[in-house]
C-alpha cells in the first residue's frame, strides 16, 4: 500500500509520498510515487499515486508520453503542457486514468481484480493560482478549497487527525512540510504497509519551477529529530491534563 499527503496553502504546495509497496509479507518494493513535469516559467505539475502499481505507472508513463507530443491533435488532447488552465490539465490526468481503464480494466476484472488506482494532482499553469486535486480511479474528481485545503490517498487514517486539527490554508511552507512530516510519522507507527523512503516537495506559488525535493530515509536527521521530539511532547502533553476522577 502507500501514503500520499497534497496540502494546498496560500504560499504554495506541499507534496508527499511514502515509497513502500507490498503484495504480501514476503513481497515488499520500493518504487516512486511522486512524479514531475515542469517547463520553468511557464507550468509546473506534480502528481501522486497510490493502488494497483501497473496501473499508476501505466498512467505516468501516458502522460509523460504525452508531453513529448508535438503541437496538434491529440496534443491539445493528451498533453499537459497544452492545458491553458490547472481544471483542463486535471481533466487530462483524469482521461489518461479512464484511457487505462479501458485497456486493462475488463482483464483485471476477470481476474478477479478491481482497477484501484487513485491520485492527488496538484500545480501552477502561468498566473492561475495554485490548485490542487484529488482524482479517482473513475477519472473524475474534487478540488481542493479553503475549507478542506489537502488531501490523503492510501493509508491515510493515521496521518489524518494532526491534519484535521492543524492544517490552515494560511500556514508557512516550512511549518506545513513539518506537519505532513508528522502525519507520515504516525502513519509509519501504526502501518507496516507504509514505509521509508519518503519523497517530499514544496512548491512556492508563483516560481513556476521545481526548487525543493527531499528524499528522507532511515538515517535522515531532522525526521528522527522530529519523531523524537513529537513523542515527548505528546507525553508530556498527556501527563499535563489533569487525571480522570475514578
Amino acid at each position: 500500500m502507500t501514503y500520499c499527503v497534497g496540502l494546498l496553502l496560500d504560499d504554495g504546495l506541499v507534496m508527499a509520498a511514502d515509497t513502500r509497496t507490498n503484495a504480501g509479507v514476503d513481497n515488499v518494493g520500493k518504487f516512486k510515487k511522486l512524479y514531475t513535469w515542469e517547463r520553468p516559467g511557464q507550468s509546473v505539475f506534480v502528481l501522486l499515486t497510490a493502488g494497483n502499481l501497473a496501473i499508476t505507472q501505466a498512467v505516468v508513463s501516458s502522460l509523460s508520453e504525452g508531453t513529448q507530443l508535438k503541437a496538434g491533435g491529440r496534443a491539445k488532447i493528451n498533453n499537459l503542457y497544452a492545458a491553458k488552465t490547472m481544471f483542463q490539465a486535471a481533466r487530462i490526468v483524469g482521461r489518461a486514468v479512464r484511457d487505462v481503464k479501458s485497456t486493462d480494466g475488463e482483464f483485471l476484472h476477470s481476474n478477479g481484480e478491481s482497477f484501484a488506482a487513485s491520485f492527488i494532482f496538484a500545480g501552477q499553469i502561468g498566473t492561475e493560482r495554485p490548485r490542487l486535486f484529488n482524482i479517482y480511479s473513475a477519472g473524475n474528481f474534487i478540488e481542493a478549497t479553503a475549507d478542506t485545503p489537502f488531501f490523503q490517498i492510501g493509508e491515510h487514517k493515521y496521518g489524518k487527525p494532526i491534519l484535521d486539527r492543524v492544517a490552515r490554508n494560511d500556514m508557512k511552507l516550512g511549518d506545513a512540510a513539518k506537519m505532513v512530516l508528522l502525519s507520515f510519522d504516525s502513519t509509519l507507527r501504526s502501518n507496516l504497509s507504509v514505509g521509508l523512503p519518503i519523497d517530499l516537495l514544496t512548491y512556492e506559488s508563483g516560481s513556476l519551477k521545481i526548487e525543493h525535493t527531499k528524499r528522507i530515509g532511515l538515517d535522515d536527521p531532522y525526521f528522527k529529530m522530529l519523531s523524537s521530539e513529537w513523542s515527548k511532547a505528546l507525553r508530556t502533553a498527556f501527563m499535563n491534563i489533569e487525571g480522570l476522577d475514578i
